[in-house]
Formats: structure tokens, C-alpha cells, sequence
């Protein structure tokens, strides 16, 4: 599953095991399971954050695995033209090739292990899509995009790009060599990830050996999610099972673990997980679609710039169309 991996883990920086007699390991909050969806030209999802109060998920707005999915040749799709406006996206591949554009010039081609991250910030016009010959060959299309918030003070900020090719990844290894950590975007144990980013997060792509524990550092002022990609296991110091498609939440504490099960499926041979973490905003959240501001008032009048043509021009062989409801989860509500 994973295209960045090493053929000896041991040969990897060590993240040292934390002392049970000195951190507290953060209970498991929530277990919840992802429903299932289809985004932008029809491209299957789970929804990981479905049905998780957006307090207990801040800064993070909205998190799509999309696939795994084997496509025949035709088959591959993305999205259309749409907009975005007050938040970032990251987009992060397992498998398959994608490429991204935007009406700012930015954009490029990511693949295995490869993530782009794209801050929307005062607004843009954004389309991603498999290239030509991956939609005439197929294949498999794997991987996840998530959405984090930014601060009232950021979201007008101008947009950029970050890409961040696979061998740009920190590679660790837990202490004893059982589970491999791609550190993509924050620290853990003194040891810091390529990715740049507004609001203080921990994003980590995590694969357990069968049997394997991991116990990690975690700052106390950031939240803790772990959402499963593949195989089976527990989480939290009461072991509680999880499994495909589930997101754990975590309570306070200074240390998070996850366990693979002895054993897994043939088809799912370890475990993978998605880690995230990060400093919550605490500001009031009104979110319609692509737009995530603080104000309802905020959304409107980014509805009314997009439809005035103020968010970027694109080629004139596209047709943008109408703001897309269904690019992401449609929420509006303010948020103390």
C-alpha cells in the first residue's frame, strides 16, 4: 500500500519510547466509522470525520479517504473547476498519479508519497484530476485529502502551494523497530517534517508491523485523532479495537498509542494509520461547501465573490459552473 517505505527499519532515527511513570497516555474519547461517499466526478470516499463535533476536531474542518479503489481503463475521475476560500487543503498519495491546478498559476503532479499542500487562504479556483494517460490505462487510486482551518487573522491570506515529493518525508522508526512513521508536517521527539503550516498540527502516515505498539509523544496542547487507512488493531491504554475506516478521539493526556493485531488480513498484510494533532483555534466556524470562515456573513460574501468572478479567472476551455455543495461536507454554524 504505502509507495514510501525502507527495507530495514532498524537502519532508521529511533523515536524514543516515552516514560509511563512520567506521560500520561491519552484515553480513547470516540470511536466512530466512516460512511461511505462519492466526490467531485464520482471518485468513492469515506467521510472520516462524519458525525465528530467539530470541537473535538479543531483545527481540522474535514478528511476524505479516497479509494482504494482499481480502476478500469476510462474509469480514473477527479473533480471540476470549483472554489476554495479560508483554510487549507492537503492532499496526500498512496497510490496512483494526480494532477493538481489552480487560477493562480500554482499546482503540479503528485504520486506515490507525495504531498501538496495548498493553502487556499483569500481564494482561488482549484481542479484536480488523473492525467490523460492514467485515464486511458487505469489503474489503482489511493490516498486522502484533508482540510485544516486557518485563523480569522490568515484566511486572507494570499494562496500558495507546497509540494512535497515522498523522499522529502522524515522517516522514523519506533523504538524498538516495530512500526515505520513518515513525518509529513510537525515534530515528535525532537524530529521535524517538511510541510509548513499556518496553524500548528502533528501529521503523521504511520505503518505497524503485525503485533506491533507504538507509544508517541504528543503535545498536551494539541488534540489527538488517529484514523485508520488499512488493517486492524487497538488504540488507547485500554486497547480499544478499531478497524478500516475508523477515527479514534482522543482525551488529554501526553502520549498516544496504537497496537496492530497479531494478525491481519492477506489483503492488508499491516496496519496503517493516519495521526493528526494540532493546536485548536477556538474561534466561532461557519462552513458552506468549499468556504470555511467564521461568519455566516463571511460565507455569503464568499458565495457572491465567487460568482462575481473575484476568486480567479481559468482557461476558457473549462466551465466552472456553480459552487458544488457537495465538495465537502455542507456545514454552517457558528462555533464558540
Amino acid at each position: 500500500m504505502p509507495a514510501v517505505t525502507v527495507d530495514d527499519l532498524l537502519t532508521l532515527p529511533r523515536v524514543n519510547r516515552p516514560d509511563p511513570a512520567t506521560q500520561r497516555p491519552r484515553p480513547v474519547r470516540s470511536i466512530t466509522t466512516a460512511p461511505r461517499g462519492f466526490e467531485g466526478e464520482g471518485f468513492p470516499v469515506r467521510r472520516a470525520f462524519q458525525g465528530v463535533d467539530l470541537v473535538d476536531l479543531d483545527p481540522f474542518i474535514h478528511l476524505d479517504q479516497m479509494g482504494e479503489v482499481e480502476y478500469a481503463p476510462g474509469e480514473p475521475k477527479g473533480t471540476a473547476w470549483h472554489p476554495h476560500r479560508g483554510f487549507e487543503t492537503v492532499t496526500y498519495m498512496l497510490d496512483g498519479i494526480l494532477d493538481h491546478q489552480d487560477s493562480h498559476g500554482g499546482g503540479g503532479t503528485i504520486t506515490d508519497g507525495d504531498t501538496q499542500w495548498m493553502t487556499a487562504g483569500s481564494g482561488l479556483l482549484h481542479i484536480e484530476a488523473p492525467p490523460e494517460h492514467v485515464v486511458m490505462k487505469g489503474g489503482l487510486f489511493h490516498g486522502f485529502q484533508l482540510w485544516v482551518n486557518l485563523p480569522a487573522a490568515q484566511k486572507w491570506n494570499e494562496p500558495r502551494y507546497q509540494d512535497l515529493k515522498s523522499r522529502e518525508v522524515e522517516l522514523l522508526t519506533s523504538h524498538d523497530g516495530g512500526a515505520l512513521l513518515r513525518l509529513i508536517a510537525g515534530e515528535v521527539d525532537g524530529r521535524h517534517g517538511p510541510g509548513s503550516t499556518f496553524t500548528p498540527i502533528t501529521l503523521i502516515h504511520a505503518t505497524l508491523e503485525p503485533g506491533a505498539e507504538l507509544t508517541l509523544p504528543w503535545r498536551p496542547d494539541f488534540n489527538a485523532l488517529a484514523y485508520v487507512l488499512n488493517g486492524d488493531g487497538f488504540v488507547g491504554p485500554d486497547r480499544t479495537p478499531i478497524g478500516l475506516g475508523q477515527l479514534s478521539t482522543f482525551g488529554q493526556g501526553d502520549t498516544i498509542r496504537i497496537a496492530a493485531k497479531d494478525r491481519q488480513e492477506s489483503r492488508s498484510p499491516k496496519m496503517d494509520v493516519l495521526l493528526l494533532g494540532g493546536r485548536p483555534i477556538g474561534e466561532p466556524v461557519a462552513w458552506y461547501g468549499p468556504f470555511v470562515m467564521n461568519t455566516k456573513a463571511e460565507v455569503m460574501q464568499a458565495v457572491q465573490d465567487f460568482q462575481a468572478g473575484k476568486l480567479g479567472t481559468i482557461p476558457a476551455l473549462h466551465d466552472h459552473g456553480n459552487v458544488d455543495p457537495d465538495d465537502g461536507t455542507d456545514q454552517v454554524g457558528d462555533r464558540a
